[in-house]
């Protein structure tokens, strides 16, 4: 600015006899203001380094002020002697040339200490003074997404300096009348910042319209940055201005809220209408539902903050606007739940899973409910209200859960229980189409103990379901587990009569022998296609039936040691390969080890008699 635009023309130095003392101080303050003022506005006042306000002048820029404020309140003394003073016009015109001195070193810190401004540096450096971090310290300290600084203790020297550089210019110009002019200049360079930093977080205006003809993928990429910007807008962004407005003008608190309202409430509400909007969106699937969940989770945990922060009655908008997102965040994944609960009701695939493994809904069921549940707290309060309405007739089947267990839970737990309870429904229809009844029954002790072991897994499903449920479930497992042996191996563990070996003739022995042979090869041959996806579930499967096969295969070998007809008979498996054999079953392949069962063998394994003779052959 040219010195012209500061200067006045200073009152005749020849005073009148009967000057009052008001005169004679005003005379003084402008004097000495004048003198500063011509200074700091001259030609050779043009160094970058050389301002009033800077470090090497900061005890002349006090004295200014002082002077002004002094200047302010003489006039004010003058006024009520006399009005009509000439004194009192020049006065007023240096004190315009003073303020535009002020306004123009106000934008001048604002701008050039931008770096030690910027909202992110005021919010972490001064944050442990803040009057807020009782209520926010445990939200930044713990947020994956906050920027870490290592406080340089010349930084903080100089955000401090700037801040209360403008706090003392902005404190002489409201206290002299141009609280305007400041506010003014604040408010444009401020929001200039917070509408880059928005950008920079890649927070846009979007219309409704928009946001409804994106494809879901693009979205989603826009779900993503958004969870990012609203973290950080809040605890740094929106936070730091809030600091900063409340130590600049912290003379006036109507000035706080005006200025910090206006700067900041365009940008809040975009960030916070983006959820809202995103509910919109023409198809709500399942599929859709954890990021919207991520959402709702985001947006309440910083809830509190947003309140503290946005506490005016001005910003109102912005908090009811933060409310409203959130109710219609809980309403969309209610939506989808819903969505998800008719999907697994509607799932028409027919054709059987191979081996009797696990069904893909009951894989896509459980996995879905896993993540599900990681949002616990969030879900507890969405499905607050929403209680569960188990439909007539109850789509059970032949499911023998007690539709009244549903209303003594939670509206969590009842949700969860009940979309488990359809899924097993659902999967006890589809063993229906083996031809096999052991293979249905493998079928269905896989798939139930897919589910329990994920509840096992889970300890959010776990505490949701109750240990009571866990067992219950797992008793039922092993129900199906001793249908399926007794239904695949029941001749074969029945192959031996009740009476002693002693009491049987060769010939009954020759029979028994071959029976034996034949069941385990006929039970062998229909199981060596057949899954156990659980290897806890097969090895236990596995042990019981090896302890039983080999009491049977054990007394057939004595059988044959003992035999009445003096030569003992050919043991095509021993309890050796009875083991061997089993340790191939149940991976949905031939194995690795003896491989199948062949009448020609296929091995060397031989009993205590038959040394030295094939496994597969027969001498009679």
């Amino acid at each position: 600015m040219g010195k012209n635009l500061f200067r006045s023309s200073p009152p005749p130095e020849k005073q009148p006899p009967h000057q009052s003392l008001a005169e004679t101080a005003v005379q003084e303050c402008m004097r000495s203001i004048n003198t500063v003022i011509s200074k700091w506005t001259s030609s050779s006042s043009s160094s970058s380094d050389d301002f009033l306000f800077s470090t090497n002048s900061r005890h002349e820029a006090e004295e200014f002020v002082e002077a002004v404020k002094h200047l302010q309140s003489t006039m004010h003394r003058l006024v009520t002697v006399n009005p009509s003073s000439e004194k009192l016009v020049y006065a007023q015109k240096l004190m315009q040339s003073a303020m535009k001195l002020l306004e123009s070193e106000f934008r001048r810190v604002l701008n050039t200490n931008r770096e030690y401004l910027d909202p992110e540096s005021v919010s972490v450096r001064s944050y442990r003074s803040s009057r807020f971090s009782t209520s926010t310290t445990t939200s930044v300290s713990d947020s994956e997404d906050e920027s870490s600084y290592d406080e340089n203790p010349d930084d903080h020297t100089r955000d401090s300096d700037a801040m209360d550089v403008l706090k003392t210019i902005a404190d002489c110009m409201i206290s002299t009348g141009y609280a305007k002019e400041c506010v003014t200049v604040y408010k444009t360079v401020r929001r200039s910042i917070v509408n880059e930093t928005l950008h920079n977080l890649a927070v846009e205006r979007l219309t409704l319209n928009q946001i409804q003809k994106m494809d879901w993928e693009t979205l989603e990429s826009k779900i993503k940055s958004w969870l990012r910007a609203a973290k950080l807008a809040v605890r740094s962004l929106f936070f730091g201005e809030r600091l900063l407005a409340d130590h600049v003008f912290s003379s006036s608190i109507h000035i706080v809220e005006s200025s910090f309202t206006d700067i900041t409430q365009e940008g809040a509400l975009t960030l916070f209408t983006f959820p809202e909007n995103a509910t919109k969106i023409k198809k709500l699937s399942p599929e859709k539902m954890f990021r919207f969940l991520d959402m709702y989770e985001t947006l309440s945990s910083l809830y509190v903050e947003i309140e503290t922060i946005f506490y005016f009655d001005s910003a109102a908008v912005v908090r009811s606007q933060v409310i409203n997102s959130l109710a219609k965040l809980g309403d969309s994944v209610r939506t989808m739940m819903s969505a998800f609960e008719t999907a697994i009701q509607k799932e028409t695939s027919k054709t059987p899973v191979t081996g009797g493994g696990v069904h893909p809904l009951t894989r896509y069921v459980m996995n879905y409910l896993s993540f599900l549940v990681d949002y616990s707290e969030s879900i507890a309060v969405i499905f607050e209200n929403w209680h569960l309405t188990v439909p007539s007739p109850f789509p059970g089947g032949s499911c023998d859960d007690d539709p009244e267990e549903f209303y003594s839970e939670s509206p969590v737990s009842a949700r969860i229980a009940w979309v488990i309870l359809l899924t097993l429904c659902k999967i006890d229809g589809k063993a229906q189409p083996y031809n096999d009844v052991a293979l249905s029954y493998l079928f269905l002790a896989n798939n139930l103990q897919y589910v329990v072991v994920k509840v096992r897994a889970s300890s959010s499903l776990k505490l949701l379901l109750g240990e009571g449920w866990v067992v219950r479930h797992e008793e039922k497992v092993k129900q199906y587990v001793d249908k399926f042996q007794k239904l695949a191996w029941g001749k074969v563990l029945t192959s031996l009569p009740e009476y002693t070996p002693e009491e049987m003739t060769q010939e009954e022995t020759e029979e028994l022998l071959v029976r034996f042979d034949d069941e385990f090869e006929a039970a062998y041959r229909k199981q060596v296609s057949w899954v156990i996806p659980d290897p806890k579930l097969r090895d236990l499967i596995k042990v019981s039936l090896s302890h039983k096969l080999m009491v049977v295969c054990t007394e057939l070998c004595e059988i044959n040691r003992f035999g009445l007809g003096g030569d003992a008979f050919n043991v095509r498996y021993t309890p050796e390969d009875i083991g061997n054999y089993l340790s191939d079953l149940y991976f949905g392949s031939r194995g690795s080890g003896t491989g199948s069962v062949s009448t020609k063998g296929s091995g060397s394994g031989t009993g205590s008699s038959n040394t030295g003779k094939s496994r597969g052959g027969r001498s009679h």
